[in-house]
């Protein structure tokens, strides 16, 4: 399991400081329902928008 998650999505809740994601579970899928050749065609579900 990786030890740190690096993310630079500043708008998320789970962003902190040194572009560190802070969310207890990361949860990735495949866009579009297609298997994944590449980082562009995943997208990370975790995300929840800082209110």
């Amino acid at each position: 399991m990786a030890k740190d998650v690096l993310c630079e999505v500043n708008s998320c809740t789970y962003w902190g400081p040194g572009n560190r994601c802070h969310a207890n579970a990361i949860y990735i899928v495949n866009r579009k329902g297609k298997e994944a050749s590449n980082s562009e065609e995943t997208d990370c579900k975790t995300f929840v928008p800082k209110v």
